[in-house]
């Protein structure tokens, strides 16, 4: 694997551009020189455009999203969004913090989703160009006010996309709460390697750096048993072409149609390490991600039903597209031995996670 330098095209210097479109969407974009672009909104402090060179330099964009930045306003599929407050799921919408139990909004069989019907990712946030770094930046803040969803407390968020001259996208999250409260933050956006939502993502070749996965029930919900990926179409310890084994007859991906499980990141100490590499071997391009989460839900798109026009004209149908969404375990707050996502008055919750891009020259 390189590193993406000048491809011999011609590229923007380093910048910032804002623009505004329809029903208030307004799109920001990020430009590093060297041939990466992102593309931001104010609508989910979504990612909505990711566009990167391939080994003959050929520029395309590597994440689905509506090609009019007016139709992510109330649309499905969280394409690119951050989700919140709580990303995942909350078993019955329930649990108990400080001593109280809490009921929140059941968007899914009974259960939280994402955050719940109206979630940060349907939410206008306020966007901010941050001039203080080196590199080209934008940070987009939102308020959550108490009894949002049915949590407690008025949190502020912040999320900051940083595009650096190492062709990393950085993302930064900050929030704090004026009650105790439980948070679990990431973005849900959808990559395809090959530049197009027409392909599938079943040649992708993806590594994980996970000794174990949390196995889930029928309603997506964790067991509470923290498993061995040892024999099991789970281990992507080594690198393994997608498509190989998701149609394997093995419960945790009949479950789901495909791979939709939370893996348990080797190492969590807080610290920002690796979670995760994706390649696609026709383009050449290369996705690593590293985080300081203690997971990272791998989700193979296997819900996309063609129903939604995307970029290109594409229809976005069943493997389309595959997330890689680093968070806490889903359904945390109810599950003891699962690292806790409180978040208490006086303290901040932090994250960062980073998307670096190059190329495999072969």
């Amino acid at each position: 694997m390189k590193a993406i330098e000048d491809t011999g095209k011609p590229h923007d210097t380093m910048k910032l551009e804002i623009q505004h479109s329809e029903k208030g969407v307004d799109s920001c974009k990020l430009a590093n020189g060297k041939g990466i672009s992102a593309t931001f909104l104010n609508y989910g402090a979504a990612i909505a455009r990711i566009e990167v060179p391939d080994r003959d330099g050929n520029i395309a964009d590597v994440v689905l999203g509506h090609e009019n930045p007016a139709n992510y306003v109330g649309a499905r599929f969280y394409l690119g969004a951050t989700v919140g407050r709580f990303a995942n799921r909350i078993a019955g919408g329930k649990f108990i913090l400080d001593g109280k139990e809490y009921q929140v909004t059941t968007n899914s069989k009974g259960n939280l989703l994402h955050g719940g019907t109206v979630g940060f990712d349907k939410k206008f946030w306020k966007a901010r160009v941050v001039e203080e770094k080196g590199d080209p930046a934008v940070e987009f803040i939102l308020t959550s006010p108490d009894g949002d969803e049915g949590f407690p407390g008025t949190m502020e968020v912040k999320v900051m996309y940083t595009l650096t001259s190492k062709n990393e996208l950085m993302i930064e999250y900050v929030a704090t709460s004026d009650r105790p409260t439980v948070i679990n933050l990431t973005n849900h956006g959808y990559f395809n390697l090959t530049g197009s939502g027409a392909n599938s993502i079943l040649n992708h070749v993806l590594y994980i750096n996970a000794d174990s996965f949390t196995p889930t029930d029928g309603a997506s919900l964790p067991t509470g048993e923290i498993a061995d990926v040892s024999g099991t179409p789970m281990d992507f310890r080594k690198f393994n072409v997608i498509g190989d084994r998701i149609g394997e007859e093995y419960e945790q991906l009949t479950q789901c149609k495909g791979y939709d499980k939370n893996w348990v990141l080797n190492n969590y100490t807080g610290d920002v390490r690796e979670a995760a590499t994706l390649y696609e071997p026709a383009s050449g391009r290369v996705l690593e991600i590293f985080t300081d989460q203690p997971g990272l839900q791998f989700y193979s798109g296997n819900y996309l039903d063609g129903s939604l026009k995307g970029k290109g004209g594409a229809y976005y149908r069943e493997r389309s597209g595959l997330c890689l969404e680093c968070q806490h375990f889903p359904n945390s707050p109810n599950v003891e031995k699962f690292p806790s996502t409180a978040l208490m008055p006086g303290d901040a919750y932090k994250q960062t996670t980073i998307y670096r891009f190059s190329i495999d020259p072969a």
